[in-house]
């Protein structure tokens, strides 16, 4: 019943690893007409999961056994949770009789998880178990997106039925209203036309929820400057004049300049993050705030709005470009011309290190003349993610793969492996730290086992950079844990484990190092020793309003 049920889904890759409670279904699986793909780690099943999700736009799916394989994957719930990432994990339990017994390997998944997912299941009968998975397919993609998890007993996976899978299914939750009559559009659309310094806030549910269009739209006929939140990146071309790039703690000048500046900001599909608001008593301050959102419950919880339009974020912005009459934008030259000189006063060019030394930033350009526009990128978590952040060039959604609300050490590997599923035929690029990967090792014989294009390129600063920045900055350089070099020789142990390997120190080891990775059948990976000292900047630091960012 599961395997059809996922089948009718239309499920093309089921990530995880068996174990005793889930001998049933991995029984069923060998009949399944779609791939199982075997992880080493249940967190990087789920991962997997996402990172399949992310870069296919459909409903990723990972399976565990109980206690230990289900608890395993909480963090990848999570991460998926925060990011609003669509995904349905199935766990075996151990037998309903046994549930509450301390039995061997039980463990309370269900209760674990509900604070971490959208919904949670526990099937009690096998006359329940098809509705059960049509909701969660359509709770999990429906709405904002999220995790769903499903947990079967061993006894239920045994037990026979009649199988009829249904049509369809229901569940409550808050939809919008019709927001082509709400009178808060008018509202906004007044805001937006009489403004002279307005501005658009793009986050994730632009990126992740196809309104990249009627963005790009809005933000021509208007001449309305655009920045992107960290899981917005994407949603706007980042080549395009009115891009001002990532807002935040590590964003560009001009678009934390703009923030504090505007007259009103149109935030779509974004929930205020502290790293993406700084101090938010003083974020916007100036600013008329229009916020959109599917989820009515971000609404107002951050950040207090005037005007709060609950809807799909491009059906919304459709809705505002048609009421707008045509805008003198002639109004708004003084407002980019602002900018313009912002962009110019502190221009966003990253160092290059000293003495013939690698430096992140190099790298980063290097990849780039090796990696087609459209293709993904992972990143893990770190000073190089924001280094990717600002310096990697994204010019559609779901090209840009990373963990923003949860900022998950070992989840970009994983997610590579999934993105290279998704877009099978296309080498993956993953950006890791030395800190990040150490966290997720084994997956790298999945990358070898599936031959699967993944290149990882690896940024190695002998530390766990970003604290390490956090400490030299504001902890009087008293290097707790951080500066604590590891013994792994990555790339002979990537070497090892069937990924073809190359090492660089210098740019003309780069140059050829990242052409062999490129060029390989399979898997790869760049070993890059880039200097202890360096810092991602510009900074804001925390607890500081966006403005006061320190720059070099």
């Amino acid at each position: 019943m599961v395997v059809r049920s996922l089948e009718a889904e239309g499920v093309e890759f089921v990530f995880g690893i068996p174990g005793g409670a889930v001998i049933p279904l991995y029984d069923a699986l060998v009949d399944a007409r779609f791939k199982v793909v075997l992880t080493r780690h249940e967190q990087a099943a789920c991962h997997a999961a996402d990172g399949y999700a992310r870069a296919s736009g459909k409903t990723g799916v990972c399976i565990a056994t109980s206690g230990p394989g289900a608890m395993n994957l909480v963090t990848g719930l999570a991460n998926a949770q925060m990011d609003s990432v669509p995904l349905v994990a199935i766990t075996g339990q151990v037998s309903s009789a046994a549930i509450g017994t301390d039995a061997f390997q039980e463990a309370d998944i269900f209760g674990s998880s509900m604070s971490l997912v959208k919904h949670s299941f526990l099937v009690r009968s096998v006359e329940e178990l098809p509705l059960t998975l049509k909701r969660a397919f359509l709770i999990a993609s429906t709405g904002r997106p999220g995790p769903v998890l499903v947990d079967i007993p061993v006894d239920v996976q045994r037990a026979e039925g009649f199988f009829d899978y249904p049509a369809e299914a229901s569940f409550r939750w808050p939809r919008p209203g019709d927001n082509q009559d709400n009178p808060l559009v008018l509202e906004a659309v007044e805001a937006i036309a009489r403004s002279r310094r307005p501005m658009i806030l793009a986050g994730g549910g632009c990126s992740f929820g196809g309104a990249e269009k009627n963005l790009k739209a809005l933000a021509e006929r208007c001449s309305i400057p655009v920045a992107t939140t960290l899981m917005g990146k994407g949603a706007f071309p980042e080549s395009h004049h009115l891009s001002l790039g990532m807002i935040g703690m590590h964003g560009t000048p001009q678009a934390n300049l703009a923030v504090s500046r505007c007259d009103v900001l149109i935030a779509v599909g974004t929930r205020f993050s502290d790293r993406t608001t700084g101090d938010r008593s003083r974020f916007a301050r100036n600013a008329m705030i229009i916020h959109i959102d599917i989820d009515a419950a971000e609404l107002n919880k951050n950040v207090e709005a005037a005007v709060t339009l609950h809807g799909d974020a491009g059906e919304v912005l459709g809705i505002i470009d048609r009421h707008l009459e045509d805008p003198d934008r002639t109004d708004r030259k003084t407002w980019l011309s602002e900018i313009e000189g912002t962009r110019k006063q502190w221009p966003l060019n990253g160092p290059v290190a000293e003495d013939g030394q690698l430096s992140t930033y190099a790298v980063i350009m290097e990849m780039r003349k090796r990696m087609p526009e459209g293709h993904v990128l992972t990143t893990e978590v770190g000073q190089h993610q924001m280094w990717a952040a600002l310096y990697w060039r994204s010019e559609k959604p779901r090209n840009f793969i990373t963990s923003g609300g949860l900022g998950t050490m070992g989840f970009g590997l994983p997610a590579a492996v999934g993105a290279a599923f998704a877009r099978q035929g296309e080498p993956v690029a993953c950006l890791a730290g030395d800190g990040s990967l150490m966290m997720s090792l084994s997956e790298l014989e999945t990358c070898a086992r599936y031959s699967l294009p993944v290149r990882i390129i690896l940024i190695n600063n002998g530390s766990l950079g970003m604290v390490r920045q956090w400490q030299e900055l504001f902890w009087d350089k008293r290097y707790s844990q951080t500066c604590e070099k590891s013994l792994c020789n990555f790339a002979a142990l990537a070497s090892d484990l069937g990924v073809r390997s190359f090492s660089a120190a210098t740019k003309e080891q780069l140059e050829q190092a990242l052409d062999g990775a490129f060029a390989a059948e399979g898997p790869s990976l760049v070993e890059c020793a880039v200097p202890f000292e360096e810092k991602i900047m510009p900074m804001v630091p925390p607890g500081e309003a966006l403005e006061s960012f320190i720059y070099r």
